[in-house]
């Protein structure tokens, strides 16, 4: 790299528990190779004191931090935040997390997608009473916290079998129905346009059969339980049969991903989707996370470097057509008064 090439730097902070799975040597080095420096923000200090910076990426959600953005941006307008506390707060919720899968507009297929029908339940009252219908919502169901913002507590979910289970749940809780899927869940990593798709193990398919043999309630933790075998998460036949499961169209995953980020206004973040095993061209949308564990993904550093490099170039070629429209509406109120008649007639 010539001498002369500008080098642009990206602050970032994240909890220390938390730095791991996104910000390693790897990512540093080809970050580095390609002109843009990784450099962390010391959160004990101003963040308008530190820098400069072209781009600031973070996962933090306290009102102190959030201040502390508010105040960066209106100082330095032309840095990058990624993302909006705002917009990252949507996820935090799994209500409003999901609401906007149901108002995306994509392209028609022959594939189709939505979410699982679920409902919120704010009192044990609604659960206790053996007489509910859940509002049309059939066993087995999922229960999972309201509030995802990615403490221990936000991932302690249980499938649930019968009123019993419900009976031993803590509101407020998000109950979703479960939806056979073949095991095999989807998870789509988004940064920005850059889009990738890869499959995972998931809950294994629940017959009627055997629901009635798994008792009230049964914790995510020893999910195991569902399949009779102790070595679930390492049985190669397991593996094998992740391995031939088929991944949905590029163009399909492509369509919802797009749709997402221009709908949550986010820049970095995942979504979990699952195949209807009873319809399979339809999918489901069951979760959103935001800022996600890229680390997990093969070369992940290509993807995160080439969405950075993305979004400094396209700072810095916005700024340059500000500077130049500064000069532009400066230079004479004659140029001012045909920019804003004769040439808008050419356009015309």
């Amino acid at each position: 790299m010539s001498g002369l090439e500008r080098r642009f730097c990206i602050g970032y902070a994240f909890a220390p528990n938390k730095m791991h799975t996104f910000i390693q040597p790897s990512l540093v080095d080809h970050a580095k190779d390609r002109g843009i420096d990784l450099v962390p923000i010391d959160t004990t200090k101003p963040l308008i004191q530190q820098g400069p910076f072209d781009c600031v990426i973070h996962k933090l959600y306290d009102d102190e931090w959030k201040k502390e953005l508010n105040d960066f941006s209106l100082k330095f307008p032309n840095t990058a935040v990624i993302d909006h506390p705002h917009a990252i707060e949507r996820l935090h919720d799994r209500i409003s997390m999901l609401e906007v899968v149901s108002q995306l507009k994509i392209p028609p297929r022959t594939e189709t997608f939505g979410i699982p029908k679920q409902i919120v339940v704010y009192d044990s009252e609604s659960l206790s009473d053996p007489t509910s219908n859940l509002q049309g919502l059939n066993f087995p169901v999922i229960a999972k916290p309201l509030v995802a913002n990615g403490s221990a507590k936000s991932h302690q979910m249980s499938l649930v079998f019968n009123n019993d289970g419900l009976g031993r749940l803590k509101p407020p809780i998000i109950l979703q129905e479960f939806v056979n899927h073949g095991g095999v869940i989807f998870k789509v990593y988004v940064a920005g346009e850059y889009v990738k798709c890869v499959k995972r193990r998931s809950l294994p398919d629940v017959s009627e059969e055997k629901m009635g043999t798994l008792g009230d309630l049964l914790p995510f933790s020893q999910i195991s339980n569902l399949t009779g075998q102790d070595q679930f998460h390492s049985n190669p036949r397991d593996a094998m049969h992740i391995e031939e499961a088929a991944m949905p169209p590029l163009s399909f995953v492509y369509d919802v991903a797009n749709g997402l980020r221009g709908a949550l206004k986010l820049h970095l973040f995942n979504f979990d989707m699952i195949r209807d095993a009873t319809a399979g061209n339809r999918y489901l949308v069951i979760d959103i996370n935001y800022f996600p564990g890229y680390a997990k993904l093969d070369s992940y550093e290509t993807l995160l470097t080439d969405f950075f490099w993305g979004i400094v170039h396209k700072n810095q070629s916005e700024a340059t057509s500000l500077e130049l429209k500064e000069c532009q509406d400066g230079s004479s109120n004659r140029i001012d008064i045909l920019s804003d008649g004769e040439d808008k007639k050419k356009v015309n």
